[in-house]
């Protein structure tokens, strides 16, 4: 894949446990472990789509970043497009091989956008 092809702009963030400082309660909140990531976000085909639902009934589209340690299945994938803010749940990891394991694709879902 070509640098050219990571046209979109998205945050990868995981989810964080934080103490409220009134109440003393521990509540989850979602922090950016990477901003800013170049990325490509392609829905998938329907072909790909009715193939992906013997595997997940939600994987809608995947996401292709360049190759960096440590992402997983809890962090999520934010993508703000003209003032819409997607956020799509990692489904898990496919490395390319090809490449020598210089890209990504993760298989994504949408999530829910009521969680901060």
């Amino acid at each position: 894949m070509r640098a050219g092809k990571l046209s979109h702009r998205v945050n990868i963030e995981e989810k964080q446990m934080t103490q409220n400082p009134e109440t003393g309660a521990m509540e989850e909140s979602w922090a950016v472990r990477w901003g800013n990531v170049p990325a490509s976000i392609e829905p998938l085909s329907a072909r790909e789509f009715v193939a992906s639902q013997a595997v997940s009934s939600q994987v809608t589209a995947r996401v292709v970043i360049r190759w960096r340690p440590g992402i997983k299945p809890t962090m999520r994938v934010v993508h703000t497009r003209r003032g819409e803010r997607h956020i799509y749940n990692i489904e898990g990891q496919l490395p390319d091989e090809d490449s020598g394991m210089e890209y990504v694709t993760l298989p994504v879902s949408r999530g829910a956008d009521d969680a901060e």
